[in-house]
């Protein structure tokens, strides 16, 4: 959020704000990490995977995704940019596929663009759990998972030799934009980093035992990768050249291997982010409604409370996270809990095989 907002506040900010960028990549790592470990646990317990996997998601994601899109649609003055992508392309989350900028008028909701690679991510993910859970094989799981790796490198080296550097740094960031950040296709890292800490999580106890064990050294080795990966990506929109090129091609899976270390840290028996932080719970609750609408709250809050925005002072931050807040926790009482306590009604044949075996 202070990524996105950081040119309507205040400047002391922007030595944090300016690494936001990254909480993207944790919420891929996150979501690989607990979505595929919901997964791994479906399966273990039986029953129809594929429906209640794509039910679950149906009621977590539609119901308050399809409320944001209406008022960007219904509401123009709503808006903090030009008018957003086809409708078709936000309905079927493949706005990031089709990323294209007209001058220097962003398209509104472009946001999103990380929802549609997660759903994308997930619409084969179960299909393909399925198929190689039939014989489990590490050897055959590792492979699949570095060819990915090795496919999301392949194509951001290949972009960047023969589309980006040959235009010049200021050029070029459309193209980055367009053929590197935002597709499915070289976004992957983060993803498949937490689904592999899933995976060591359920068929390798040994290896999650000695990781849990060790979360100084884990959250150590991660903040280093992470560091590492910042450096790289410092001049990636100045530089062709250089740290900003390696960013390019290997950046991504560095952050994504660091983030994985940082997650599980945070799950072990004594890491430093296992300790519970006030108000910690409260954001993690509202972090889906205000990811969706913190950019259009923001910008009502400039429109209609210009006394209050105008400074970008910390008066203006403490009106943008009042507003904020207030407009995601009122969505996600109104919307998003009466949905979700329907996608938690369990069916029974599942239910009883859970009651049956709580190691499940």
């Amino acid at each position: 959020m202070l990524f996105h907002l950081q040119g309507w506040l205040s400047p002391s900010l922007r030595p944090v704000a300016q690494f936001g960028w990254t909480g993207v990549d944790l919420f891929f790592v996150l979501s690989g990490f607990l979505i595929g470990a919901q997964l791994l646990k479906a399966h273990a317990a039986g029953g129809p995977i594929l429906w209640r996997f794509y039910r679950r998601r149906l009621f977590r994601i539609m119901p308050l995704y399809l409320v944001v899109v209406a008022i960007y649609f219904l509401w123009p003055a709503c808006r903090e940019a030009g008018p957003p992508r086809p409708l078709w392309q936000i309905l079927t989350f493949t706005e990031n596929l089709f990323f294209n900028v007209s001058g220097d008028t962003w398209p509104s909701f472009t946001h999103v663009w990380s929802l549609c690679i997660e759903e994308q991510f997930y619409l084969v993910l179960p299909i393909a759990l399925i198929l190689t859970l039939r014989r489990p094989s590490i050897q055959r799981a590792a492979g699949i998972l570095l060819g990915l790796v090795g496919i999301g490198i392949s194509i951001r080296t290949w972009v960047f030799v023969h589309q980006l550097k040959p235009l010049g740094p200021e050029d070029a960031v459309h193209l980055y934009w367009k053929h590197i950040y935002y597709p499915t296709y070289s976004r992957m890292d983060g993803l498949l980093a937490g689904l592999t800490l899933a995976l060591i999580q359920r068929f390798r106890p040994q290896w999650w035992s000695i990781a849990v064990r060790r979360g100084h050294s884990t959250l150590v080795a991660g903040s280093v990768l992470v560091a590492l990966a910042l450096y790289l990506f410092k001049d990636r929109f100045k530089s062709q050249t250089g740290p900003a090129a390696w960013g390019t091609f290997i950046g991504f899976p560095l952050i994504s291997l660091g983030l994985a270390l940082v997650v599980a840290s945070a799950l072990s028996e004594n890491g430093l982010l296992r300790r519970k932080l006030f108000g910690a719970k409260f954001i993690a609750t509202l972090a889906f409604s205000l990811y969706l609408t913190h950019k259009f709250v923001a910008n009502l809050a400039r429109t209609y409370l210009p006394m209050l925005t105008a400074d970008r002072d910390a008066r203006t931050f403490i009106t943008y996270a009042i507003t904020c807040f207030t407009v995601a926790a009122a969505l996600h009482y109104l919307i998003e809990r009466p949905f979700l306590a329907l996608r938690d009604h369990t069916p029974r044949p599942i239910q009883a095989k859970l009651q049956q075996d709580p190691a499940l």
